[in-house]
């Protein structure tokens, strides 16, 4: 009999492509990969890993059996989530990741509900981009991701997922108190074509989106600061260093000096909750994106 959870650590090696990789994913030690798929190979009698320079490579035998493997996960899945769905019971143990603004906007009120509601469901999160957080589900590291599209860049779902919208987030043109614009009651984001603007890391999502929207109109934006976390992009503004989109959603409190004017033609984030249709029945999760849901209905 093939044991599952060597099939599992089989699997998170082919996922990764490494040792340590499938190690933080799997939250074990990279000794005990080591160890699973040694006995893994006596259990099959066939060479699974060979050397590749530092680390290691699938042999045919391996991606052979990791093809398998995959498809035997997605099955017991499925089972999993029909028992839980069966009983009608929320319980359990459900891993959840979200986006910083998400996280500090949606997780306090969601989670405290969820463990008000059902104490038997044990609920562990964590803040990830939403790049990581559509990996992780993938991967099978996370059951439910909140992630994010714009009103004009749409997100790509990969096949094998399920998404359920949560929210739109509207966000405004955050500028220093003394600006001439601050005391606007809306603006376009034309308006700031001479100003600098503080911004995402490159190459991430909402810089991306922030860079076609502008262009789109016509302005090519002075980047003058980056930062990853909203807060830290109002404290810039704060201290007069340029203007930054500003999402409702997880805002609060705002820095002294900084004011926010609504875009006259409404700019928006779509927020949703993702996870694999092969965990679709499991009440956990709809639990979990009703209490997500509710969590957001003050963002407007």
């Amino acid at each position: 009999m093939l044991n599952l959870e060597r099939l599992r650590t089989l699997d998170a090696l082919a996922r990764h492509g490494s040792v340590s990789g499938a190690a933080e994913g799997l939250h074990v030690t990279t000794s005990a990969v080591s160890q699973q798929m040694s006995k893994l190979e006596r259990e099959v009698g066939q060479q699974l890993l060979a050397k590749n320079g530092r680390g290691v490579r699938l042999t045919d035998a391996g991606r052979l059996l990791a093809e398998h493997a995959a498809r035997i996960l997605s099955q017991v899945e499925l089972a999993q989530s029909d028992l839980e769905a069966q009983r009608g019971q929320v319980v359990g143990e459900l891993r959840i990741s979200a986006f910083p603004t998400a996280a500090r906007g949606l997780f306090p009120a969601a989670l405290a509900a969820l463990r008000a509601e059902h104490p038997a469901l044990r609920v562990r999160s964590r803040e990830l981009e939403p790049e990581e957080s559509v990996a992780g589900v993938i991967r099978g590291d996370l059951d439910v991701a909140v992630v994010l599209d714009w009103y004009n860049k749409p997100m790509t779902v990969p096949e094998g997922l399920v998404k359920a919208s949560l929210l739109d987030d509207p966000a405004d043109v955050a500028m220093p108190a003394g600006h001439p614009l601050a005391d606007r009651a809306s603006v376009d984001l034309e308006d700031f074509a001479e100003d600098e603007w503080v911004t995402w890391g490159e190459g991430e999502f909402c810089h991306e989106w922030l860079m076609f929207t502008l262009r789109a109109k016509g302005i090519e934006p002075v980047i003058a600061h980056r930062a990853e976390e909203h807060h830290t992009q109002l404290a810039l503004v704060g201290a007069g260093l340029g203007v930054c989109v500003a999402p409702r959603l997880g805002r609060d409190p705002m820095p002294a000096g900084v004011r926010t004017v609504p875009v006259r033609h409404r700019v928006s984030r779509h927020v949703y909750a993702v996870w694999r249709a092969d965990a679709d029945r499991r009440p956990s999760i709809r639990a979990a994106v009703e209490a997500l849901r509710s969590a957001g209905t003050g963002v407007e």
